[in-house]
């Protein structure tokens, strides 16, 4: 499977909120890096532990913004929420083996722009 469309799936299985499923995407050697927090996690099954267990109001959902693929290499931009959180992801993606190798995401926090700027923008 080309990497876009394994990432595609990617997301699609993650959809389904069973993160074993998901899990079965990953390399042996999967590693998942979470830059603001400064943790990394190791293997599928950790990947699926720790998603199962994740804090949740609702079902995910889980939704492809923009995908951008070059060789081996996919970026996505993904909104998720719950229902009641709502997030937005950059994930780095990296593909071995036909599989998804190592993963390093991005969450950022929404903040209110300065007042300074105002007179060069306009809200989105």
């Amino acid at each position: 499977m080309k990497p876009k469309k394994l990432i595609e799936q990617f997301w699609q299985t993650m959809e389904s909120n069973d993160f074993y499923a998901v899990a079965q995407l990953l390399h042996d050697d999967f590693v998942l890096e979470w830059v603001q927090s400064g943790e990394r996690i190791r293997g599928r099954e950790n990947f699926a532990k720790l998603n199962t267990a994740y804090p949740t109001q609702g079902t995910w959902h889980f939704t492809i913004n923009s995908i951008v693929a070059d060789g081996d290499e996919v970026v996505t931009d993904v909104s998720v929420t719950d229902g009641t959180l709502s997030d937005r992801v950059i994930t780095f993606s990296t593909i071995r083996d036909g599989k998804i190798w190592k993963q390093v995401e991005f969450w950022p926090e929404p903040f209110s722009a300065p007042e300074w700027r105002t007179e060069w923008v306009e809200k989105m």
